[in-house]
């Protein structure tokens, strides 16, 4: 959970420096492949071929084409129609999307972990739920779009990261990720990229470097090691725990109209399910060491 704590606060400053600085001043395409191709210069010199098998690799790198690459180029076409708030608005139905794909690889139901996903999406939307643009239908969708991405990479690496070799540390191999996101950046930038609005400005080169080196490069890392330590239930509730840290840093940075009553009580929500889902995980597990022990 440490993990996925820290990365929260990591990522917080995200969707403001991308809203504030980036968008609609360098190409989207740009961007992102200059976020993905610096996370790379970090982990590539760390791989070790050798050290897992072709089809290992080749998932990981397909993993890091959805949840990065495919999902960054929907995040910051979102920031052209939409402003932050509502794009921190439309990702509270992330919870939803990792608890469904969860149960659908484990072919199982947990009707609570979608209750507490439910109820950290109802924390998410009493903090920013106040009206919607005119962009709502199409920037909705593009959202969503981001948010099935990031869903999918994350259950999926969650169910690969068992059949890694147990004698490989994860930064040996995560290059492969980065990689599979890269050659998906590459193509899309071809095709649909465009080099007349380029990086001119110093804050945009530090802010490129910024997200590219920490936000991506370290902060997938350890957000994806988090992800296959804890259950699912959490997995989902955290990801929603970056709306009010979003929000907090947005508002006390880049003084955006925020209210900080519903902030608060939203946050509140959000962490209450965290709280449930904990306690929910814990008893089954002293039941199944119980079933274990007397069995």
């Amino acid at each position: 959970m440490s993990y996925l704590i820290g990365v929260t606060a990591l990522w917080a400053f995200s969707f403001s420096l991308i809203g504030v600085y980036l968008s609609g001043q360098v190409d989207s395409y740009l961007a992102v492949l200059t976020r993905i191709l610096l996370a790379c210069l970090i982990f590539v010199p760390f791989l070790r071929p050798r050290a897992i098998s072709a089809r290992i690799r080749w998932q990981l790198m397909a993993i890091g084409a959805i949840q990065l690459g495919l999902m960054y180029i929907f995040f910051y076409r979102s920031f052209l129609l939409l402003p932050v708030p509502e794009v921190l608005l439309f990702t509270i139905f992330t919870p939803i999307y990792i608890t469904l794909l969860d149960d659908l690889m484990q072919r199982r139901l947990s009707p609570f972990y979608l209750l507490t996903a439910v109820i950290a999406v109802i924390g998410a939307a009493i903090i920013r739920y106040d009206g919607i643009s005119d962009g709502f239908w199409l920037g909705f969708a593009v959202v969503q779009g981001a948010n099935l991405c990031f869903a999918i990479g994350q259950v999926a690496y969650r169910q690969l990261s068992p059949q890694l070799p147990k004698d490989v540390a994860h930064r040996h191999v995560f290059g492969w990720f980065y990689l599979g996101a890269l050659a998906l950046v590459i193509v899309m930038f071809l095709l649909f990229g465009s080099t007349e609005k380029l990086p001119s400005q110093p804050v945009h080169f530090v802010v490129l470097g910024w997200l590219g080196i920490v936000a991506s490069g370290l902060g997938y890392f350890l957000w994806n090691k988090g992800a296959t330590r804890v259950d699912a239930g959490s997995l989902a509730i955290m990801n929603n725990a970056l709306v009010p840290a979003g929000l907090l840093v947005n508002l006390l940075i880049w003084n955006r109209d925020a209210d900080l009553a519903r902030l608060a009580l939203g946050g509140a929500v959000i962490v209450a399910a965290l709280a449930i889902n904990q306690l929910w995980a814990r008893k089954r597990e002293q039941r199944l060491r119980v079933t274990a022990t007397t069995g």
